[in-house]
């Protein structure tokens, strides 16, 4: 089960942190900061689309054909550590060594954005004062871990969960009933 994991989450972590860092670049570089966060969670579900893979590899070679869910669903929350730890990795290295500033550029963006839309001077007060709460976080190296993970965490569980419910497949009397 060990050699699946870190195969598949390998794999996993590098098409996501691939896509990741060529969207911060393509956003960075953009005076609009536009990136395209579609296209951020949709690299995010196919990276983890891996973990489908993985379960079926280890259950239809490894395991005889048979899986329970349990086990199924900690091949998917493995994998999805590996890569989201990756992920969290690279954008650390990124954030600090390429593009430190970046908060400062989101928070300006992110505030004409609102300036821009036409909405009243409270509304940008208190869009204001959420941004310059995050940028603070921001400049404490744990924040912005916790943050990543839970940028990229819940879609790989949330695949995890999906592809255990849809590969469990148990043995015995129970899998020639089913079959």
């Amino acid at each position: 089960m060990k050699k699946n994991v870190w195969i598949f989450g390998l794999i996993s972590g590098l098409i996501v942190t691939a896509m990741m860092l060529y969207s911060v670049a393509k956003c960075y570089s953009d005076p609009d900061f536009e990136g395209n966060m579609v296209l951020g969670y949709a690299a995010m579900i196919l990276a983890f689309s891996t973990i489908f893979v993985a379960i079926k590899n280890f259950r239809d070679k490894y395991n005889g054909g048979v899986i329970s869910f349990g086990k199924a669903f900690r091949i998917g929350l493995y994998i999805t550590l590996v890569a989201s730890t990756i992920y969290v990795l690279v954008w650390l290295v990124e954030y600090y060594v390429f593009v430190p500033d970046f908060m400062d550029k989101y928070t300006a963006h992110m505030i004409k954005v609102k300036q821009d839309s036409g909405a009243s001077l409270q509304e940008i007060q208190k869009q204001t004062r959420q941004l310059a709460s995050m940028q603070e976080m921001y400049k404490n190296p744990l924040f912005v871990v916790l943050f990543t993970y839970f940028e990229i965490l819940p879609i790989g569980l949330a695949v995890a969960l999906i592809s255990a419910l849809i590969l469990k497949k148990k043995g015995g009397a129970a899998a020639a009933i089913n079959n």
